[in-house]
């Protein structure tokens, strides 16, 4: 997978370069500084800090890694946040950016990056993951690396308070839906196509309740009848072929095609090349040439989903798309609901919908 985010001590991280949030001085900083130090032995890499002399916030040096699971450390120094008006977030971009200009020259295929300048330097973490996002995703347009985004704690990953507040709001709000739909048989979000009968019928009792609740002066409680009008439009069902009078050889003879043959008429339709669709998608190289040479490829479902976001699907031909490597959506699954989320609101941006599903304990998209 190009990009991931883990959960880890970047001291253990395995990883052709790492890079050390450095003090601009040639002395042990603390926090990840300090770390590094200690992990690789001071002794030695102090030595080698000393050669380099002072930093400039934003710029970048290498010395040998010693004791680390690494080649190299890259050391920058990140921006002493005091308002956001003192270009620190123009120094931020130049450290990721710098950092991976270095790691080519270096000719690394892994980098592991901490979230740089978010301890006592005291960069918003929200802000800091934004732009370290930003120029990793751009970075990964044009060159294969392993980036690795490495956090120690889940906690101080933070998003923004909008997109955390939008997110919790439409989890609670489909949690409330599917305890509905168990108690009243509600279709949900994602019905299966057998239900689209169903879903008909309730559309006609709702309507014959709420003639009588007319005639007699009565308010049709929501409790009684449930919202069958609830599900988006952009959520129809998947619906399977007509079996009516088809005999079972038939219904097999006429089978649709597999995820792998729907694959790439999307991407035909997208206008993409496949260079542009498996980045897009967080999909290595390799794995992408054996989908393309395996004609009954059945994929993870984050695979799958990494696909119809890098080609920006929307959710129905998204769920056409996985129903036929017999993958469904839930809307009990924070999973689910996440990536539900962003597509509905027109963010295909994998990216910040991998760092909002390694915020809520989710697998992260691609592969």
């Amino acid at each position: 997978m190009p990009f991931q985010i883990i959960r880890n001590d970047i001291t253990k991280v395995k990883a052709d370069a790492i890079v050390n949030t450095a003090n601009p001085k040639p002395v042990i900083g603390s926090g990840t500084d300090s770390a590094i130090y200690h992990a690789a032995g001071e002794a030695g890499l102090l030595a080698e800090r000393r050669k380099i002399g002072d930093i400039v916030p934003g710029n970048v040096a290498v010395t040998p890694a010693f004791h680390l699971p690494a080649k190299y450390i890259i050391h920058t120094v990140g921006p002493v946040w005091v308002d956001g008006r003192h270009g620190e977030r123009e120094i931020l971009h130049s450290c990721y950016k710098n950092s991976l200009e270095l790691a080519v020259e270096l000719s690394a295929e892994s980098i592991a990056f901490p979230l740089i300048a978010t301890g006592v330097y005291g960069f918003p973490r929200d802000e800091a993951l934004n732009i370290a996002l930003s120029e990793i995703g751009k970075f990964l347009l044009t060159h294969d690396m392993e980036v690795i985004l490495v956090v120690f704690d889940r906690k101080a990953f933070e998003l923004s308070e909008e997109l955390v507040g939008n997110i919790e709001a439409y989890i609670d709000d489909h949690g409330v839906r599917a305890a509905r739909k168990e108690e009243y048989g509600e279709p949900g979000i994602w019905e299966r196509p057998q239900s689209f009968r169903r879903r008909r019928e309730m559309e006609g009792l709702r309507m014959y309740h709420s003639s009588l609740a007319n005639e007699a002066s009565l308010d049709v409680s929501e409790d009684i009848i449930p919202d069958v009008m609830a599900m988006p439009e952009a959520a129809a069902p998947v619906m399977l072929p007509d079996m009516e009078g088809k005999s079972l050889d038939e219904i097999l003879g006429d089978a649709g095609q597999s995820f792998q043959q729907r694959l790439f008429e999307l991407i035909d339709q997208s206008g993409m090349d496949d260079v542009s669709v498996y980045k897009k998608a967080n999909i290595d190289r390799k794995v992408f040439s054996r989908i393309r040479c395996k004609a009954d490829y059945k994929p993870k479902k984050k695979t799958a989903v990494a696909f119809a976001i890098a080609l920006r699907l929307d959710m129905p031909t998204m769920l056409d798309l996985l129903s036929r490597a017999e993958i469904a959506f839930s809307p009990s699954n924070k999973f689910d609901l996440i990536i539900t989320y962003f597509v509905t609101n027109g963010n295909y941006d994998i990216y910040e919908i991998n760092a909002a599903l390694f915020k809520y304990g989710q697998p992260i998209l691609g592969e």
